[in-house]
């Protein structure tokens, strides 16, 4: 593989947060400690862990507070917890020793409650950037992480669009990935010369509303 490879979740968000078109594509995200997952489970809900420098979906915590409880989700694992702070005791316990960040949650189109997301590979060929995939992933029933080392299935973006949200126009979507591509992937360049191959992971929400959930500078 070659070109440049950044490894780190927090620098390319950081990147990608100062242009003011990208900005809002970006689920809200900080470092984890006590103070921040309490406040982000506050204003969203539910909220994503994931290691700053990892892929393929490990070490992805799903938490959840609900009523007066909250419950940490991990592949197919759920544990309840009655307070903030005895869940919190448990996600130390549970999460290997890297450094992690939080994820505002994001309610995922899904078909047949099995949530969706994409894919889109975008590759340098001498010095012109070339789409050379875009796929849905499906998650594997009862998952909440799509990708594929876990079980998901791949379908064509297109199809995956139709289905997940038949009242939103697939072609529109699709476009609107495309252009986000070619400007992500503008700034990610001025900012790390030298990257020569990018994939991007994005969601679309049950509204359609699209959600950069990640770049990554060593696309499987």
């Amino acid at each position: 593989m070659g070109g440049r490879q950044l490894a780190s979740k927090w620098l390319k968000t950081e990147a990608l947060l100062t242009d003011p078109e990208v900005a809002p594509y970006i689920p809200q995200t900080k470092g984890l400690n006590k103070e921040n997952l309490y406040g982000m489970l506050e204003s969203y809900g539910f909220v994503v862990v994931k290691p700053i420098v990892g892929g393929g979906g490990y070490g992805v915590i799903k938490i959840t507070r609900s009523g007066g409880g909250y419950s940490i989700t991990r592949s197919f694992k759920t544990g309840r917890y009655g307070s903030f702070d005895a869940m919190y005791q448990a996600l130390l316990r549970t999460k290997v020793k890297r450094k992690y960040l939080i994820q505002q949650g994001v309610h995922l189109a899904s078909i047949q409650g099995r949530p969706i997301d994409y894919r889109v590979k975008y590759v340098k060929s001498g010095d012109r950037w070339e789409f050379r995939a875009m796929v849905g992933r499906l998650a594997r029933q009862g998952l909440f992480v799509t990708n594929l080392c876990k079980g998901g299935r791949l379908l064509p973006c297109r199809e995956g669009l139709r289905r997940s949200l038949p009242h939103i126009s697939s072609a529109a979507k699709k476009s609107e990935m495309r252009h986000l591509t070619r400007k992500c992937t503008a700034i990610l360049e001025s900012h790390f010369p030298g990257i020569g191959s990018l994939g991007f992971d994005y969601g679309l929400d049950r509204n359609g509303k699209i959600w950069i959930f990640e770049v990554n500078t060593r696309p499987q």
